[in-house]
């Protein structure tokens, strides 16, 4: 996803959650860990890695209070997880493939049932800057659509066009590593390609095949923004699709566009409230949602959701995080004041709008208790993220962190 949304890129789950505003009235406790240490003095947003962010040792794994089943479940994802995690550049810059060889070798045939002691030998925690924690919620929607024009499908789903071009920007200029931007030549010259408004208004027609259509563009706005879902066909059917591309225009969240323009109030800009709003204003839910321009394209999909790990993602266990500061497919534990997110999850995936140190996505899966948990996801607290033991001594050793 997503999103997540749930996709294999690195903007995939190109909005997520990100589009929900603070929700007010619901909170828990999560965990009694002791504070951290105030913030390095570097700000975090101003870092572009983890290491640059500021690592610390953060409390013993035994210290947390894992849930033995949550465990379970969690080792599953990890172990899913290590194929890629053995091959791949960490870009957080604090880990190695060698580091997590150990853990994934062990993995492979440890003991059902004893998932806590997993975690408790093989990992340590990092707290990344400050530790404080920001989490959202995406999940997998089902939508009325189809694969074939129908009366009362009118909403095309397009899949990716033949004339937009991405561009590593990284190859034109060292600083620029990292960065890539999407457009179109156009005499001789490569510009932007079309926003959402464009779009629909028919800019790409002739490019891009439509793959299918939705009965309702609020629901398919929403789909896009988590980034990959199910069309539930007039016939009963179901048909999965899932991002294969986007316009590269910016993202923007309009929950807090809508609270800026006094749309909404505080504590409504939820998933629901701006749903409920833009059905109230039919004559101004298009205008609304333009102010987001980055779109999304499509692909069928023949399995479940995957994240941009290039695995199969799982509801209540995969994150979305920003992989320069969480190395994906790293276990990550969570203490925020929702007690729903509280835990040991896996960033499995990222999102176009997840950036930052301690900045993660929580997938819920699909159905309208996903739904609901995920629209109103906003949690503050802190994090940590679980590294294979003996990487914090490495990255001291080196002279990358301080000593512990």
């Amino acid at each position: 996803m997503k999103r997540r949304a749930l996709a294999a890129a690195t903007v995939s789950s190109l909005a997520l959650a990100s589009c929900v505003g603070p929700r007010g009235g619901e909170s828990g406790t999560a965990s009694n860990l002791p504070p951290p240490p105030p913030p390095t003095s570097q700000p975090v947003q101003a870092a572009k890695t983890a290491i640059l962010a500021g690592v610390a040792r953060g409390p013993a794994v035994a210290s947390l209070p894992i849930d033995p089943a949550k465990a379970e479940i969690v080792l599953t994802a990890f172990r899913s997880s290590c194929a890629a995690l053995l091959k791949r550049s960490d870009g957080s810059g604090l880990t190695t493939a060698a580091d997590w060889q150990p853990a994934c070798t062990a993995a492979a045939t440890w003991p059902q049932g004893q998932g806590v002691g997993f975690f408790q030998r093989y990992f340590e925690t990092a707290r990344i800057g400050g530790g404080a924690l920001y989490a959202t919620g995406y999940y997998e929607p089902q939508i009325q659509g189809s694969t074939t024009p129908q009366l009362g499908y009118d909403v095309p789903i397009y899949g990716p066009p033949d004339d937009i071009v991405s561009a590593d920007l990284g190859q034109f200029a060292p600083d620029l590593k990292g960065r890539t931007i999407r457009g179109k030549v156009q005499n001789g010259k490569l510009v932007p390609y079309p926003d959402r408004s464009q779009i629909q208004g028919g800019a790409i027609n002739g490019h891009a095949p439509v793959i299918g259509y939705a009965a309702d563009k609020i629901a398919f706005f929403f789909l896009q923004i988590q980034g990959s879902g199910q069309l539930r066909q007039p016939d009963g059917s179901v048909v999965r699709i899932g991002y294969a591309g986007q316009n590269g225009q910016p993202y923007t969240g309009i929950g807090k566009w809508m609270l800026a323009q006094g749309m909404l109030q505080p504590g409504q800009a939820s998933m629901q409230g701006i749903v409920a709003w833009l059905r109230a204003h039919p004559d101004q839910a298009d205008a609304v949602m333009d102010q987001n321009r980055s779109f999304v394209f499509f692909k069928y999909l023949n399995t479940p959701p995957v994240g941009a790990l290039g695995v199969p993602v799982t509801g209540r266990v995969s994150v979305a995080a920003d992989p320069a500061f969480t190395p994906l497919g790293a276990p990550v534990w969570l203490a925020p004041d929702r007690a729903e997110a509280a835990g040991l999850w896996v960033a499995q995936d990222t999102g176009g709008a997840i950036k930052g140190a301690n900045r993660f996505d929580t997938f819920w899966g699909a159905g309208a208790d996903a739904e609901r948990i995920a629209g109103g996801m906003s949690a503050h607290g802190q994090a940590y993220v679980l590294l294979p033991a003996g990487t914090l001594a490495r990255l001291a050793g080196a002279g990358q962190i301080p000593q512990a």
